[in-house]
């Protein structure tokens, strides 16, 4: 017996057909004698185009494919028709009775389907024992499908879902055939609708295919509605298993299994079937039934040599995992430090270390870590607010000027961050809030004593004094309001807020800005008309919070019936006679005569010229020495002048409503404004 040399898996004997229409022969099947090995011949039918395989003789099922890998026959399936009422159990033949000795339904690969309603099916299985040919029987399924719907169209496009079709598992080894038991119920029961056909179909369907709806669909829609009950025309797929003989590999020698090829082993079945079968060792491939069947790299590769290569493997993607985490770690420090340095070069930080003192510098710079460190990463509570500044030239300026001060009515600024995209400034932390909103509290409640208000007013003149003349260069802060004046634990007045201050040079009285900036109600008119900023527009901002003090209303507020500000409503009062009508309850209580002195003082702060209004410093000994100069400040005229109840005064302190942070103006707003006031 010679053998062709292919070393495809279809390996036929020699003169022996290998293909029949497309279905490949591989031995130990054959068409003709001589060709195969006992039980495994089938035939070809050529009369069909393409030419048909049955498995055994004409009479056997029509073959689809076969493994010699699987050791599988893939056939056509056989659909078996029961009408309703009639014989309640019957026998089912799966494997022809001339085919079992080989051939056995595939458990792992196969369902029974039922498809019908109005019954409940008992499956019981004949199944081959070890060793014997015969079969007993055994029970082991049953279902009950429930009708479908009335329309045909609401059948569900899927598996068997009990709706007109159920399903039960190939639960035994070996199994031959199968007899199954109805038991019909009664027609008013069932509800079955007109387009069912009454009886049931049982079939045995290759699972996986089974699970396909473009296939489930069709099928049980022809069985239910059509008077083909048989399946007539389906081709539906069953999965066989087969095996070389009913024996182990134990009960045979070597030369008489049938695994001739090298490099091939016998192998006990572990499926359906109770035999042997042959399998090419590992690393291999091919048809193990003939010799030199098994073909591969020509190299045997041991199980334990898979293991260690999956084993380094594994080892090998573990490390690198590890090291693309530890590099997108170094990745993004690196990234993190140059954005630092890319914010801290743009944020002027070089510039910043030329303008203050080198000592200074290296106190007062903090690293982004420090801050977020210290502030337990920019925990809300511990933000004391925000602004804008100008250009940052101005902003490294302004810094470098309070850098400069030291004052114990002044905020102190610590440093600064230049690591961030805007830059951020780091205070002494003042835990009392603003004043601000110590004296706008509910109108119901109290406020600050009048020996607070008035220690506070001299305290914020001294710090304001010692701004214009004091420190190394004079600071105009031009943004004095209650809002930015800071009350520590002992209510102590700190100044804060130097985002709009300006430095001037000892030798100047002032300087012309190109912006107007600070806050409505607050600012300086004569600033507002010439952009001349001077010391004396500070003045003119403390006179305002003055009255704010003595009057606990907010200057941006409409206080009279005339429609005038504060500003013009308090000076008014004033030269009237009828200060306390606008003045707090609570200071006309206690302040008395120091109240109306104070009065005084503020409307020589709030005098239209510059040059008319007092330095900080003779505001600040004023209020230091009211109790021993009474009668000098309480003989003061105060002059008021015209333009106080003018229009445009009015606009200047009322224009804004409870806005009270500091901010840049546009040219043309502040233009018409300071356009109608007189120089």
């Amino acid at each position: 017996m010679t053998f062709s040399s292919s070393a495809a898996a279809n390996i036929a004997l020699d003169g022996c057909e290998s293909k029949c229409g497309a279905v490949d022969v591989p031995y130990p099947f054959g068409t003709t004698d001589g060709c195969h090995r006992p039980g495994f011949k089938v035939t070809c039918d050529r009369t069909h185009q393409p030419p048909k395989l049955f498995l055994g003789s004409f009479d056997g099922p029509e073959v689809q494919a076969i493994s010699i890998r699987n050791s599988t026959v893939r056939v056509h399936g056989a659909v078996w028709p029961f009408a309703a009422g009639a014989t309640s159990s019957a026998t089912v033949d799966v494997v022809p009775t001339s085919l079992r000795q080989q051939y056995v339904l595939s458990a792992a690969r196969n369902s029974l389907a039922v498809v019908g309603c109005g019954f409940q099916v008992q499956v019981a299985a004949a199944v081959r024992r070890q060793g014997e040919g015969n079969a007993a029987a055994t029970t082991f399924g049953s279902c009950a499908p429930a009708c479908p719907g009335a329309k045909q169209r609401k059948l569900r496009h899927g598996p068997c879902d009990g709706a007109g079709c159920c399903e039960v598992p190939v639960a035994p080894m070996g199994l031959t055939s199968f007899s199954v038991a109805f038991t019909w119920l009664p027609e008013n029961a069932t509800a079955r609708p007109a387009w069912v056909r009454p009886g049931a179909s049982v079939l045995a369907v290759e699972r996986e295919w089974w699970r396909d709806r473009d296939h489930v669909v069709p099928v049980k829609l022809s069985l239910l509605s059509t008077g083909n009950a048989s399946g007539s025309g389906l081709a539906i797929p069953a999965v066989l298993d087969w095996t070389l003989s009913n024996s182990s590999c134990a009960a045979v020698k070597r030369s008489g299994s049938g695994c001739v090829s090298k490099n091939s082993e016998c192998v006990d079945s572990v499926s359906s079937a109770y035999g042997y079968v042959c399998r090419c060792s590992d690393g291999y491939d091919g048809n193990p039934y003939v010799p030199r069947g098994c073909k591969g790299s020509g190299t045997h590769i041991p199980a334990g040599v898979y293991f260690s290569m999956g084993v380094g493997i594994g080892m090998f993607l573990l490390l690198l995992v590890i090291a693309a985490i530890f590099a997108t770690k170094r990745l993004k420090i690196r990234r993190a430090r140059k954005t630092r340095e890319r914010f801290f070069k743009q944020n002027r930080g070089l510039l910043l270390q030329q303008l203050v003192d080198k000592d200074i510098a290296e106190r007062m710079i903090f690293s982004l870590d420090e801050l977020e460190k210290a502030t337990n990463r920019f925990d809300e509570a511990r933000v004391l607010g925000g602004g804008g500044h100008g250009t940052i030239d101005e902003f490294i300026n302004e810094v470098a000027i309070l850098s400069q001060i030291n004052h114990r009515n002044v905020v102190k600024l610590f440093g600064c961050c230049l690591e961030t995209e805007v830059p951020l400034l780091v205070y002494e932390f003042i835990p009392n809030g603003t004043l601000y909103a110590h004296l706008h509290v509910d109108s119901t409640q109290s406020s600050l004593p009048w020996k607070e208000r008035l220690r506070i007013a001299t305290e914020v003149a001294g710090s304001l004094a010692y701004l214009h003349s004091a420190a190394s260069t004079s600071v105009v802060h031009r943004d004095i309001k209650t809002a930015n004046i800071l009350l520590d634990d002992r209510l102590a007045a700190k100044v804060s807020d130097f985002g709009a201050s300006r430095g001037i040079s000892i030798d100047q009285s002032g300087v012309t800005t190109n912006t107007i900036q600070g806050t409505h109600g607050y600012l300086d008119p004569e600033y507002c008309y010439t952009r001349r900023l001077t010391d004396k527009s500070d003045v003119y901002s403390y006179g305002v919070m003055l009255v704010e003090l003595l009057t606990r209303k907010k200057p941006t507020t409409l206080t009279s019936s005339e429609g005038v500000g504060l500003v013009a409503h308090f000076v008014m009062s004033l030269n009237q006679g009828q200060l306390n009508e606008i003045l707090d309850e609570q200071v006309v209580e206690e302040g008395e005569e120091e109240a109306k002195q104070v009065a005084a003082i503020a409307a020589m702060c709030l005098r239209l010229k510059g040059e008319d209004r007092p330095t900080m410093r003779n505001v600040e000994m004023r209020l230091q020495g009211l109790h021993c100069i009474e009668s000098d400040i309480s003989g003061t005229e105060v002059e008021l002048t015209a333009e106080l109840n003018s229009q445009t005064f009015q606009e200047a302190n009322t224009r804004s409503g409870d806005n009270y942070t500091s901010r840049q103006y546009s040219m043309e707003e502040e233009f018409m404004l300071s356009a109608s006031l007189q120089r």
